[in-house]
Formats: C-alpha cells, structure tokens, sequence
C-alpha cells in the first residue's frame, strides 16, 4: 500500500507548530525566564540514574568494605548539595531554598543499584533540574569513590520519573495526567 503524497506532506516537521521555549525571547536570545507572576505551589520532583557495576563492587558498598569510608553516605551527601547548587552549575535555573531533598539507594539484582532523588519545595518553578543533579552527582560521586576496584562502572538513564505542581500538573513517566 503507498502513502499519498498529502500523507507524506502532513508528516513534514516544517508542518508542525515550532515548539515554545520558555528560555528564548522574542529574537531567540537565552534568557531567565519570568517567575515573579506565578504563584507559589507545592512542587515536587523525582529522578533516577541506575549505576551498572561488578557484583563484588556492589557487595563492597553494601557491607562498607571500601578504604574510602561509608560510600553511600557520602553520596548521598553530595547528591543533596548539588540540588542545592543546581542554579550554579546549570545556567537559566533560578536559585531555589529548597524545603526537601532526598537520596535514596536500592540495588537491583546482583550488578545495578539504582539511585532515586526527591526535590521538594512550595514556590513558583519546578524542581526537576534539581532532582536530576542529584540523582546525577550521587552517581558521580559513587564511581569516584569505587573507581580503584570498578572502573568499568556505568552510569545511566538520567531521567525525571515524576513531577508535581505548577501550571502543568502531574507528570509521571510513561504517564502523563
């Protein structure tokens, strides 16, 4: 069966309305986008990366058998001050007093561990920038503090599971409501 060329025609990305970006004026210029007239919601954010690594590295961390201390601790740390930091490691991110940040740890079979951060505050932008450095810089963290024995660790699959609040509503991924 061919296609007619209006079908074709149809599905041109030229075809498509440009997509609206709120960090680009009028002339496409980069700018900080605009807050001060929204009202302050509760907005929350959570965000993943799953760390691939040796079974006798993840065995390692679990039982705190590293030279370089309690490597899930640190972590963690380090996840919760990179959100407090997102806004100076990523250019157009507003500032943010942050209200909750959470890291959290799972292993997932014998070789992955997976890395869930919770950004929370009552203001007037979202918080998944602040939840994806978290989970990011966690996992960055745990490959500089287990490198000597597992540096074929990957980190992957950086990504926004679920946003709340804000003009947009509820994102959950996979779902969107």
């Amino acid at each position: 069966m061919t296609r007619s060329k209006i079908d074709m025609d149809a599905e041109k990305p030229s075809d498509l309305p440009p997509p609206v970006l709120s960090h680009l004026n009028e002339r496409g210029e980069a700018h900080m986008v605009d807050v001060g007239a929204k009202a302050a919601t509760l907005r929350t954010a959570r965000a993943q990366a799953i760390v691939h690594l040796q079974p006798a590295t993840l065995q390692a961390i679990l039982g705190g058998q590293l030279p370089k201390g309690d490597v899930l601790a640190t972590a963690r740390i380090a996840g919760i001050m990179a959100a407090k930091k997102t806004s100076d490691l990523i250019p157009l991110c507003h500032p943010l007093a942050l209200e909750k940040v959470s890291i959290v740890f799972t292993p997932q079979g014998m070789d992955r561990l997976h890395i869930e951060s919770l950004v929370q505050l009552t203001g007037k932008t979202g918080v998944e920038m602040e939840a994806m450095t978290a989970a990011s810089v966690a996992a960055l963290t745990l490959y500089d503090m287990v490198k000597a024995i597992d540096r074929g660790l990957v980190i992957e699959s950086i990504q926004v599971l679920e946003k709340t609040g804000g003009k947009s509503g509820h994102y959950l991924k996979n779902k969107e409501t």
